[in-house]
């Protein structure tokens, strides 16, 4: 396909603009990514939702610890008609007898001994809140490590338009030197043809890069929560890794900070403690109650007594002791399932601990074999580079043909974009490892 020249014309224009722009475009470092994804991400701020939860759920309001002050208030009304027969005398009939009832009170409850399982669900309540920060931090790890991808994503890409665009002006210098040897007679208008249809190509393929990037770009833009259209902005593409001696230190602790082993550990007190409430139930428990009240109660006059109205005011305070002898069996099976949940809660622990050694093992391959492409990359891009400017030094004299320089030029290209996946795949690589290792927000990225 053959490109018009006043569209090519146009395209290099635009593009150029483009290129001045991008280049005049803020960077958003990774971490000031980072900082923003802490702040903004759905994902984060929900996980922070339930550890305000689990916060309020561990206080001492929810502790039964306090005692429960309750007031009451009521009345009752009642219209009746009575009808009284004496043995000696004549039925006596009395209609719409009213009489009223009030009463107030305070009253205070307050459990003094249940048998522990106050105190050890309290202690529960303060593990599972442990447990649902260790469940945040893996949220924001799990979120980082995405967020990460995508950014070094948005990065690759940048710097695989950098090389498009260093190829494709490479080809406009070959159109203007085919042209020339054109008019002088030192080629045919095949080659003229042929250089600009390398021309549209990789025109083609960095327009089509350039959407991709943007595309990219807005990814990343919905992992951080901003605005979608903000797509003018750079990334940092540097790349470092973690020096070998600190990788093996992170190593050899993960056992100790990997935040999926923190978790089983937490959930394994929690069963401990489950079973110890469970064995309050064959305990007494013991409570103390106190109220104030008000009673005022109106009677209707009857046959053989007067009206009256009664008021009563006063205090009152009791002990009171409720102990389950034997309540059909239920504690002993709590207590029996608690053990057996503790029991599965050891068996989720060692699969667990078998099963990050082997993601440990794996990831660790991974990333060496990683650094190793990547190294070889390099000095593959190295080899073509220096077959590219010989390939170039020979097209210039005349003797080698246009087909065999755009294979170097190729060449080149494939080996620049397979560096930088390789350099990028590495990164990647490593922060993998390292969130396995329990260390991926702990060290820079």
């Amino acid at each position: 396909m053959n490109m018009p020249k006043n569209n090519r014309i146009i395209f290099i224009i635009a593009f150029l603009c483009f290129s001045a722009g991008w280049a005049q475009a803020p960077v958003l470092t990774k971490e000031e990514a980072i900082a923003q994804a802490l702040e903004e991400n759905f994902g984060i701020r929900i996980a922070r939702n339930n550890v305000d939860i689990a916060e309020n759920n561990q206080s001492i309001l929810n502790s039964g610890y306090l005692p429960a002050l309750t007031g009451r208030a009521g009345t009752n009304y009642a219209l009746n008609d009575r009808l009284t027969k004496p043995e000696n005398d004549d039925p006596l009939e009395q209609n719409n007898i009213e009489s009223n009832q009030y009463n107030a009170s305070i009253n205070l409850d307050y459990t003094l001994f249940d048998g522990l399982g106050r105190f050890y669900n309290y202690k529960s309540l303060k593990e599972q809140y442990d447990l649902s920060q260790l469940e945040a931090r893996q949220t924001i790890e799990n979120s980082i490590l995405q967020i990460m991808s995508v950014y070094y994503e948005v990065a690759r890409l940048t710097e695989n338009m950098d090389v498009l665009q260093e190829t494709l002006e490479i080809s406009q210098n070959r159109v203007t030197r085919a042209k020339y040897q054109f008019q002088y007679g030192q080629a045919n208008k095949l080659v003229v043809l042929n250089a600009r249809v390398d021309v549209n190509n990789d025109s083609i393929a960095l327009i089509e890069m350039q959407q991709r990037l943007k595309n990219t770009k807005r990814d990343l833009n919905v992992l951080l929560n901003r605005e979608i259209t903000a797509n003018e902005f750079r990334v940092d593409t540097t790349v470092n890794f973690i020096p070998a001696l600190e990788l093996e230190n992170f190593l050899s602790r993960a056992d100790v900070n990997n935040v999926s082993l923190l978790q089983a550990e937490k959930s394994l007190t929690i069963s401990e403690y489950e079973i110890k409430i469970s064995k309050s139930g064959y305990l007494p428990a013991i409570g103390l109650n106190g109220s104030h009240g008000w009673n005022r109660n109106r009677s209707a006059a009857t046959a053989f007594f007067p009206g009256s109205t009664t008021t009563t005011n006063g205090l009152s305070a009791g002990v009171s002791l409720v102990w389950d002898i034997f309540n059909s069996g239920r504690t002993s099976v709590e207590i029996q399932n608690s053990k057996i949940r503790y029991q599965n809660q050891e068996l989720l622990k060692e699969q667990l601990e078998l099963e990050v050694k082997r993601d440990i093992a794996n990831a660790l391959g991974n990333y060496e074999n990683k650094l190793y492409i990547l190294k070889v990359q390099k000095e593959n891009v190295a080899t073509n580079l220096n077959n590219f400017q010989r390939s170039e030094e020979q097209y210039k004299l005349g003797r080698i043909t246009s087909i065999e320089f755009r294979q170097a030029q190729i060449n080149l290209l494939d080996a620049r974009t397979s560096l930088n996946l390789a350099k990028y795949d590495a990164k990647l690589a490593e922060l993998q490892l390292l969130q396995l290792t329990g260390q991926l927000l702990n060290v820079e990225l």
